[in-house]
């Protein structure tokens, strides 16, 4: 299970993509997790503050254009911050990466493609005492789902999205603070590079072999600290994503919801990348969300939580009661404030007898 030490610095890599979907890695961490910012490399955005390029992501930090500029903000680690197409690092940024490894920085890839399958970066790291973190490198020793996970104490509950990059883990990290401002033990399960760079542990599944995606799911409920009383599980893809559907299955069975939260981007009906694969209604998708849980146990759709991001106040008004008329659920948008109110939808489904 990744994990990484507390107290990091981070010189956050985003040269190109900062304000791209591309780059949500980046944006996660700057936004949510409780390390520094040092600063934000972009070179198109250098000079600026971050508050002043990005302010939806709720932090500052100086944006610079070269790692020299960045070392003057004292960061002890560099966050490669994008998804890219095939997990690659774009090529102009490997010079940055190796002047960052000379500098004794550590270096977070949340990437497909390893850094410590790079020989070169190996053996520069080794001179330089520099660590190589590969964040969605899994464990070696996930089982098969055996049912475990219907016995864990605390209650579960998954996020899961119309497409990829709908806000399923903005969701997961903002419902488990609001169960947390109602008193209870709450805990962000992470399931995806992103996630485990915020809550320091957990298991990238899109990086476990198939058969073993529901098991890692279930390690990660099982292994959850016993005294906690509600588990809010970090989903992944979606169900009509032809690329990624089989992660989305996998961690439904896994996790053993007891409790589910449908992620959706505002207005959208198709899944964003190529083939653009067209999405059935909202409803469809929580009757069939619905059934494929019902293999463990039933688990219902609590509410909706809506990513209005890009519209004003009256076009997510709109887009919000657009999914409540059609769903018959709460809709919200949790970077708009609403997490409690959907959260109090989730706490009223798991006090619903079940059945």
């Amino acid at each position: 299970m990744s994990s990484g030490a507390p107290a990091r610095s981070w010189l956050v890599l985003a040269d190109g993509y900062l304000l791209t979907r591309n780059a949500k890695t980046a944006h996660g961490v700057i936004r949510y997790s409780r390390d520094r910012i040092a600063a934000v490399l972009d070179c198109e955005h250098a000079g600026n503050s971050l508050a002043s390029v990005a302010p939806e992501l709720r932090r500052d930090a100086p944006i610079v254009g070269t790692v020299a500029e960045a070392l003057e903000h004292r960061p002890t680690s560099m966050l490669l911050g994008v998804a890219t197409a095939g997990g690659w690092i774009p090529e102009h940024w490997r010079s940055w990466v190796e002047e960052a490894i000379v500098a004794g920085l550590e270096i977070a890839n949340g990437l497909h493609r390893f850094l410590r399958r790079d020989a070169g970066l190996v053996a520069l790291a080794e001179r330089h005492g520099a660590k190589l973190w590969d964040v969605r490198d899994p464990p070696s020793d996930i089982g098969l789902f055996s049912g475990k996970a219907l016995e864990v104490p605390q209650r579960t509950v998954l996020t899961v999205g119309s497409d990829c990059a709908v806000g399923k883990m903005t969701a997961s990290l903002e419902l488990a603070a609001a169960a947390r401002a109602e008193g209870l033990r709450a805990e962000f399960v992470a399931t995806g590079q992103t996630g485990i760079l915020i809550a320091g542990r957990g298991i990238a599944v899109d990086r476990v072999i198939s058969d073993f995606i529901a098991g890692a799911a279930e390690r990660l409920v099982t292994e959850a600290d016993p005294a906690t009383e509600v588990l809010v599980v970090e989903g992944q893809g979606g169900l009509w994503h032809p690329a990624y559907s089989a992660v989305t299955l996998g961690l439904l069975h896994g996790s053993a919801p007891e409790a589910l939260v449908l992620c959706h981007k505002a207005w959208h009906d198709a899944i964003e990348e190529p083939p653009h694969t067209k999405l059935p209604s909202l409803p469809e998708m929580v009757t069939t969300y619905e059934a494929m849980a019902s293999t463990l146990r039933p688990a219902k759709v609590a509410c909706v939580a809506v990513n209005c991001g890009g519209l004003d106040r009256d076009g997510t008004r709109q887009a919000l009661e657009a999914v409540e008329d059609s769903t018959g659920l709460p809709a919200g948008d949790v970077l708009a404030g609403e997490a409690p109110r959907l959260w109090s939808a989730v706490a009223t489904a798991l006090n619903r007898p079940s059945g």
